[in-house]
């Protein structure tokens, strides 16, 4: 007879390090800074009243919130590490086809490639660039996390319903207990955030930056 299996911890065990990280998602010039190429660019639709909700959101929650976790990971010794769209060419010849359709182009090296300032990563830290929704099959972020020993993984960034989604989806799909810090996230919309996290806690344990902040502190 097979002999009985342990049970399973649950999805929402506490982040830990050695066996956890922070992702941040697309915290970048190119979608964080109002000068960015997806409102500026040849892809934007913005009407000025989404914008500024964005904005609001970002500024005033996001990006505040984000940091934090990732000072607390660092002083906890939580792996913190970063996703950017970015070519891998100036010319972006290597996007993926929907990059491509869309008219996504965010050159190698440009600045719109560069993480926001009160994010930053510090010197050793990992920062991936990817021309896909999900960072998963467009980098080799799963590998990496395997080779640092990682099975519980944080999500935060941007947009909730876009690359946030993905990363959190592909993740719970490739065996990582996943947390998604929703108000360190911002979507596209007020609306499409709320519904993302909703959606979202078939996936991963939908948490709030006080509630982790206090479990690495």
């Amino acid at each position: 007879m097979p002999l009985p299996s342990a049970p399973l911890e649950p999805r929402d065990r506490p982040l830990q390090p050695g066996r956890s990280a922070l992702l941040l998602v697309d915290l970048q010039r190119y979608c964080c800074a109002r000068d960015g190429g997806s409102f500026t660019g040849p892809s934007n639709r913005w009407s000025e009243a989404r914008k500024d909700a964005y904005f609001a959101q970002l500024e005033g929650t996001t990006l505040p919130n984000a940091a934090a976790l990732a000072a607390a990971g660092r002083r906890s010794g939580i792996e913190v590490l970063y996703c950017v769209i970015e070519a891998l060419t100036r010319d972006g010849r290597d996007r993926g086809l929907d990059h491509k359709l869309s008219n996504m182009l965010v050159p190698k090296g440009s600045r719109d490639a560069e993480v926001m300032e009160a994010v930053a990563p510090e010197a050793d830290e990992i920062v991936l660039p990817k021309t896909a929704s999900g960072v998963f099959p467009s980098t080799n972020l799963h590998y990496l996390l395997r080779n640092l020993g990682v099975e519980d993984l944080a999500v935060a960034g941007v947009f909730t319903d876009q690359c946030v989604e993905s990363a959190v989806r592909d993740a719970a799909d490739l065996g990582y207990r996943v947390t998604l810090v929703g108000d360190a996230c911002c979507g596209s919309s007020p609306d499409a955030h709320a519904r993302t996290l909703e959606a979202m806690r078939g996936y991963a344990r939908v948490a709030i930056t006080a509630e982790i902040l206090a479990e690495l502190d």
